[in-house]
């Protein structure tokens, strides 16, 4: 973990994406990525439910596992599911299945508020990413996907989130919709790197959803993603191309 300190200090940029399946995950490890998320927005992106807050333990164990098997290099990080860390020994548990499912590093959502949660999961020799700003396992209670840092209150919150997180043990922390310069100034705060999502280039890293970056989800797509591909478009081509040539006679 001291690999992504010393990449702050050096001013080198880290690059993270999720994967939720073996070729997903095998695909972004070739591809040299830094750190590869199993993210509970596997919930939207590929189970289709609305947010994040039905994904189960048992579906993330399951997609951690696929994951796993096609990563050599990267750091494998998973997503531990909303009511699965609920007191520290619920978390240590969690992460603990997490690992045995090939996960190499855990991340849960919450600042001060999880504080014992992560000290708990760092004490037991579990790699630890933090989450802070717009955590959407609360997006229900928040009413909405809300950037946060708009007032001096939620500035001084995220700087004692960002500060509680590192002092506990963790070695980064992704910040989600942040006014870009309130993260500048989280990451200037910090010792461990910081990695944006809708957050702005000061950032020392930054994250993406996989399936937006490549445009494979195309019925939402985030203001602050500009896709790189549209895959999407090229899987209606070809299955449309499937069709004709198979209605026509041409089937192999």
């Amino acid at each position: 973990m001291e690999d992504f300190r010393q990449m702050k200090q050096r001013g080198e940029k880290i690059t993270a994406l999720t994967a939720y399946d073996y070729p997903t995950a095998r695909l972004l490890d070739e591809s040299g990525i830094n750190i590869i998320l199993v993210g509970d927005s596997v919930g939207m992106v590929v189970l289709g439910y609305q947010d994040t807050t039905a994904v189960t333990l048992d579906e993330m164990l399951h997609h951690t596992r696929a994951a796993a098997r096609g990563v050599k290099r990267a750091l494998l990080v998973a997503d531990m599911p909303i009511r699965t860390y609920e007191t520290p020994v619920q978390a240590v548990e969690t992460a603990r299945r997490f690992v045995a499912a090939g996960a190499q590093a855990v991340k849960l959502e919450g600042g001060v508020n999880r504080a014992a949660q992560i000290e708990a999961i760092t004490q037991a020799g579990i790699p630890f990413m933090a989450h802070i700003g717009m955590l959407p396992q609360t997006v229900r209670e928040q009413g909405g996907y809300r950037i946060k840092g708009r007032t001096q209150a939620e500035i001084d919150s995220l700087l004692v989130d960002a500060r509680t997180v590192e002092k506990a043990g963790a070695f980064s922390v992704v910040l989600e919709i942040v006014i870009a310069d309130v993260a500048k100034q989280i990451t200037n705060a910090i010792g461990i790197p910081t990695i944006g999502i809708g957050s702005g280039e000061n950032c020392d890293g930054q994250i993406l959803v996989t399936h937006d970056l490549i445009g494979l989800f195309p019925w939402f797509t985030p203001k602050f993603v500009s896709p790189e591909a549209r895959v999407a478009e090229e899987i209606r081509r070809a299955a449309r191309a499937f069709i004709e040539r198979t209605r026509g006679g041409g089937g192999r």
